[in-house]
């Protein structure tokens, strides 16, 4: 009888598929992969996303690649690919409050569970974008870089920017004056700026030293929620 799990043979592979395609072949498929967007940011909420891609590449993703390397429009392109492509998808949102009370990492490490919980399809495999998640049920391996060395990494990293992305457009719609449209919640000087001249709104995380030094305003409404957006949980068919 063969040892448990299988050694993995690295064989050279098209595009970012090489190590999902080793895990594969050793029957630890379907591999998902994890990656947020957001975690930088003073305001907005903390994105997560889990995908698992087909087995086999796919033309249609051929263009596959970390989001902080694609531009928007290709990252828009992309985005209606993978849900309709992917075997299984969920984007889950950490929001700004929830940050405050448990902390960014915790954050962090907590939006991965729930994405890879929430996926309709069970994941025999987990790689997650450069760190160890505890409390994933099925094997997982931290990739540095992922989004950059595994396709299904880079595909949860565009949904998660995508999504993220179009929540703090329509935010800037409700809360004028942060230009959350253009600096996406990111510590930019105009940003900094609208925070020293408006105060912090209910969308900034409190915790954060720049937002704590600003007066409190009533952005006179409830915190704005990620599904009006389309953050759902998917899979194929």
């Amino acid at each position: 009888m063969g040892s448990w799990p299988p050694r993995t043979v690295i064989r050279k592979s098209s595009g970012l598929r090489t190590l999902e395609s080793a895990l594969i072949r050793s029957g630890l498929g379907p591999v998902a992969g994890v990656d947020e967007a957001g975690r930088g940011c003073c305001a907005g909420p903390l994105v997560v996303a889990a995908c698992v891609l087909a087995p086999k590449p796919q033309a249609s993703l051929a263009g596959l690649d970390d989001s902080k390397r694609l531009t928007e429009r290709a990252r828009e392109q992309l985005f209606p690919v993978i849900k309709r492509l992917a075997l299984a998808w969920n984007v889950v949102s950490i929001p700004a409050w929830e940050i405050d009370a448990i902390g960014i990492h915790v954050a962090n490490i907590e939006g991965m569970r729930r994405a890879v919980a929430g996926l309709r399809v069970q994941p025999g495999y987990v790689l997650t974008d450069g760190f160890k998640v505890p409390g994933i049920p099925v094997p997982s391996l931290p990739v540095i870089g992922g989004d950059a060395n595994a396709a299904c990494i880079a595909a949860a990293s565009i949904l998660a920017k995508v999504t993220r992305d179009r929540f703090m457009v329509q935010l800037d719609a409700k809360l004028p004056g942060y230009e959350f449209a253009a600096h996406k919640g990111y510590n930019t000087p105009v940003h900094m700026a609208a925070l020293s001249r408006l105060g912090a709104s209910d969308e900034h995380r409190r915790s954060w030293r720049n937002v704590s030094l600003g007066r409190e305003v009533d952005t006179e409404g409830d915190a704005m929620d990620l599904g009006h957006v389309g953050v759902e949980t998917t899979s194929a068919t």
